[in-house]
């Protein structure tokens, strides 16, 4: 006998066994079930259980990963005038306007951040216009905020926020068919949102701005230490603006 039919035929076999054991299985449910309560079991009832499911789903928001009771302490031995609230609401903002920006497909609605997340932005709405796809995200609400990570790489200090988020997300063709996502149904996910502080921009890894560092206003050396107040060289005093010093690189959805 041909190979080719021979693989064919066991791979039906396969198929019709697996059907007859899924029946099978769903007749000891209902027996058992009926058996229990007295009434019967529906395919509808199945049906409807996994629609309930689904749903329940789609109302529960995602964990976040909580270090902030953790890594708080190390960010403000580093910098002290570190504002947790402040930071947190701005991290939110650009969340916000990161998502509005791609649904608007507008790259200036994006509240703040550095050359990296905006490059990164401009990138997701050119994929789609080439694509002719339309995507959305409506009634977007952030349920908690929370550290995920703080760590010291060469040259910058980042901060990881990570939010748990609820939005109804569409991705449409140029048709206006749902190609992914739902209309009807909430979506729940969660977001790393980088904070970031350029200490030292000669060694700094992708520094595409370069604005961010700080340098001493008085003889315009590099300040060497985490939130220096005072230059090493001139022994002047540095009013550090947070505004200006932080600023956010990336926005990414974890799966």
């Amino acid at each position: 006998m041909n190979t080719g039919l021979i693989l064919l035929a066991v791979a039906g076999g396969v198929i019709i066994a697996t059907l007859i054991i899924a029946g099978v299985v769903f007749l000891r449910i209902r027996h058992a079930v009926k058996k229990m309560t007295g009434q019967d079991v529906r395919i509808n009832d199945v049906k409807d259980a996994i629609s309930e499911f689904h749903q329940e789903q789609a109302d529960t928001p995602r964990s976040v990963s909580s270090m902030t009771r953790l890594v708080l302490p190390a960010i403000v031995r580093d910098f002290p005038d570190f504002d947790l609230n402040e930071m947190k609401g701005r991290a939110e903002n650009v969340l916000y306007s990161y998502l509005r920006a791609i649904s608007e497909k507008n790259a200036s609605v994006l509240s703040e951040g550095n050359s990296e997340l905006k490059n990164a932005l401009r990138n997701h709405i050119e994929a789609l216009k080439n694509e002719n796809l339309t995507e959305r995200f409506s009634r977007v609400r952030i349920h908690q905020t929370e550290i995920a990570d703080y760590r010291k790489t060469s040259g910058r200090c980042i901060v990881t926020f990570q939010s748990s988020i609820e939005y109804f997300h569409t991705v449409k063709n140029a048709d206006g068919k749902v190609i992914k996502g739902s209309e009807n149904l909430v979506e729940q996910s969660k977001f790393n949102t980088d904070l970031i502080y350029i200490q030292d921009r000669d060694i700094a890894e992708n520094d595409l701005d370069g604005t961010v560092a700080m340098n001493c206003p008085n003889c315009g050396a590099p300040l060497k230490g985490y939130g220096a107040k005072v230059c090493e060289y001139c022994g002047a005093q540095v009013i550090e603006l947070n505004l200006k010093a932080w600023t956010f690189s990336s926005v990414k959805e974890i799966v």
